[in-house]
């Protein structure tokens, strides 16, 4: 019976282990230990709405989010920059729009005058503008129209088309204007072809060559953007932005337009929205490792989240860091996200 006993145990001993993954799970030490996608308030871009006049104005469609005078943004960025978020993005709303948008190259412009208040108040911290039309126009669009009698007017394109070159001057002056007063770095978002060529030019012929591009390389003409273009006050009067802006179905056209953009001299590239387009974040790091990746986490993404912790449905913060690792975890290096404050209050 002894003899038996000890065979049986032989046999038992021999047998092919059984794998066992979830002893790397079994302590929060260890898992901490293994983790391979880290996510740290270093990797985030907050995007200010700023404007003129005095104080903040909620915005309705993206709760925690408002519209800031200049002096509220600097206080706005002076918080992130205590979190260890190292950089904010900048959108204008003008005091008064036309069809050009003349105050997106003001020297007095809203944005310039934030501009010099971060720089002078937080030195170090990196200040990205956005360079665009859409809020700027009084026709809501991302570059100069085509209408018929003007001397810019192409009579074989539609009325109001957004007309590609002699929109590229005036993206030129802009992100020059932003330059002269001390962006760190200018991030054109309005899908023009040739765009970052023109910017590059522009810069370059005034003495900024060291000023980085993070251009909007694949945008795609998303459902997501609602609430941003409450907060910029940017709808387009008429008709939509998929005349420039990429088709949802897209994916080698991203790899196309990413790499016209390297070709022209992007330092960086931005994937926008994020959520829905991980593979997109995904194939055009891989096609591109050596450039950092952007990836924008739009306003759509930020409401939704807000609307169903609102509810009771999710957890917000959870929610809110699984969903930041997502992306990151896709091939963001940078994730410019409205979310920023409170994702890295919950990352101490």
């Amino acid at each position: 019976m002894l003899k038996e006993l000890n065979l049986q145990e032989t046999i038992t001993h021999h047998q092919p282990l059984i794998t066992r993954p979830r002893r790397l799970r079994t302590s929060p030490g260890i898992r901490a230990m293994v983790r391979e996608t880290e996510l740290n308030a270093r990797d985030f871009i907050y995007p200010l709405f700023v404007r003129h006049g005095i104080g903040r104005t909620e915005i309705r469609s993206m709760p925690g989010v408002a519209q800031l005078s200049v002096d509220e943004a600097v206080r706005e960025a002076e918080k992130a920059f205590s979190l260890g978020i190292p950089s904010v993005i900048l959108f204008g709303i003008p005091g008064r729009k036309d069809p050009l948008g003349l105050e997106n190259f003001a020297d007095d412009g809203i944005v310039q005058q934030a501009i010099r208040a971060i720089k002078r108040n937080i030195p170090d911290m990196v200040v990205v503008t956005d360079v665009c039309l859409c809020e700027y126009t009084d026709h809501g669009h991302c570059g100069v129209l085509n209408r018929r009698g003007e001397p810019l007017a192409r009579p074989y394109m539609p009325d109001g088309y957004v007309l590609n070159d002699p929109t590229l001057d005036i993206l030129g002056q802009v992100a020059v204007s932003h330059a002269e007063c001390g962006a760190d770095i200018v991030a054109p978002s309005g899908m023009m072809d040739g765009m970052v060529a023109a910017i590059r030019g522009a810069l370059d012929g005034r003495g900024f060559e060291n000023t980085p591009i993070l251009s909007y390389a694949v945008k795609y003409a998303s459902s997501f953007y609602g609430p941003f273009r409450d907060a910029a006050e940017g709808a387009p009067k008429f008709g939509d932005r998929k005349s420039h802006q990429m088709d949802p179905g897209n994916v080698r056209e991203a790899l196309r337009e990413a790499a016209l953009d390297v070709e022209e001299g992007a330092d960086m590239l931005m994937v926008k929205p994020a959520l829905a387009y991980l593979d997109v974040i995904r194939t055009v790091k891989d096609a591109f490792p050596e450039l950092p990746m952007a990836a924008y986490n739009v306003s759509g993404e930020y409401s939704m989240i807000k609307a169903a912790a609102a509810n009771g449905w999710i957890d917000e913060a959870r929610v809110t860091l699984e969903t930041l690792t997502g992306m990151k975890r896709a091939g963001a290096d940078l994730i410019l996200t409205y979310h920023a404050v409170d994702a890295a209050k919950w990352l101490k």
